[in-house]
């Protein structure tokens, strides 16, 4: 008796109320995302770093920064979507070069990179079928980035600098969930992202950049949107 009615009490309660119903129906929306991200390097050293003044190994750390973007979603179909966030970023990358010379204790020179970069992604959103207020996705595309403190074209003598070029291209992929709140739909999400440009700019004379073959970037974030 208690099961049976254990089982009718459970058939017998109300869904939940859908919010945002005629939300997925419009062709374009807009909204805001904060973001946090932790940068990396893919680092090449150069095939004959033993010859570098006693490098031994070179290596890229992560530091955490965050991101602002305004969201502009173009709807495809019905679980398709095109989306851009234009964002601006900032974040820090390490790079830690382990010297060993003979008869010394091996010592580490750290190279602090700092970048502001003004994103431009182009992602498409693939949707699964919703279920109450909520629904997964995937995404996957490109983003072009510029990073607004870009030391390229710096000379500076108190101080030897990894200089990266200004532009990256880089492709990237994720997912998260959408969220239908009663005013508006919350969307948190991760997206790993990955350069295809060698950022370094090759400089023979110095041994932080000539060490090294080639920089590409590498970039997690975890953001959420507001739409």
């Amino acid at each position: 008796m208690f099961i049976l009615g254990g089982i009718q009490s459970g058939f017998s309660q109300k869904p939940k109320p859908e919010n945002l119903r005629k939300y997925d129906r419009q062709q374009v929306h807009f909204g805001f995302l904060l973001g946090i991200n932790s940068a990396d390097f893919n680092v090449q050293p150069n095939p004959d770093i033993r010859d570098f003044d006693s490098i031994y190994v070179i290596e890229a750390q992560r530091e955490s920064g965050f991101s602002l973007g305004i969201v502009a979603n173009f709807r495809l179909g019905e679980f398709f979507d095109l989306r851009t966030i234009p964002a601006l970023s900032f974040s820090q990358r390490n790079l830690e070069y382990t010297f060993v010379a003979s008869q010394q204790e091996p010592y580490v020179v750290v190279k602090k990179i700092e970048s502001t970069f003004l994103e431009f992604p182009l992602t498409l959103k693939y949707k699964s079928v919703r279920i109450n207020n909520g629904r997964a996705y995937v995404l996957g595309g490109v983003r072009y980035s510029i990073d607004l403190a870009s030391q390229k074209d710096v000379a500076r003598e108190d101080e030897e600098l990894v200089k990266l070029h200004r532009d990256d291209l880089l492709y990237e992929v994720g997912f998260g969930i959408d969220f239908y709140l009663k005013y508006f739909k919350l969307s948190p999400f991760i997206m790993l992202s990955h350069g295809l440009n060698n950022m370094l700019v090759k400089e023979e004379d110095n041994i932080f950049s000539a060490s090294i073959d080639r920089l590409s970037s590498k970039l997690v974030q975890v953001s959420v949107t507001f739409e």
